[in-house]
Parts: C-alpha cells; structure tokens; sequence
C-alpha cells in the first residue's frame, strides 16, 4: 500500500507508532476516525478514485487498531 499521500495527518503511516499500548491505540483510533469523516466528506462530494484510496486506507487503519487491541498475551 502506497502511504505516500496519506488522506489524513492521523493517518501518516510513515510515522512512528507510539512506545505505549495506549498510546498506539490512541494513535490507531485517530486515525480510523479521522479517514472516516475523510471517506463522509469524499462520499458527499462524490469523488471516487479518491474515496476508493480513502477505503484502503481505513481498512489498514482498522486492521492496525484490532491488533493494538489485543490483550497482550494475544499479541506476544
């Protein structure tokens, strides 16, 4: 996935995640919250190539967000 041209600063997968659990959830819910209000406004204005960039990246995100959810035995 090209993060390249992240849809939303919360959504920069270029930057570095957080050293806490919360605070990578934190980060994670940011950032599905923010490319959901993108993807809300994107459908208004009835942009397609751009709302379909906007679903991967929400995808990812939330991907990213259920991992940093897991309980920690999960995870290890």
């Amino acid at each position: 996935m090209n993060f390249a041209s992240s849809m939303t600063a919360s959504s920069d997968a270029s930057r570095r995640m957080p050293a806490s659990v919360a605070a990578r959830l934190d980060a994670a819910d940011a950032a599905v919250s923010s490319l959901r209000e993108e993807q809300r406004r994107l459908e208004r204005l009835g942009f397609e190539l751009p709302l379909a960039r906007c679903h991967q990246q929400l995808r990812y995100w939330s991907f990213v967000r259920a991992i940093c959810s897991l309980p920690r035995e999960v995870r290890s």
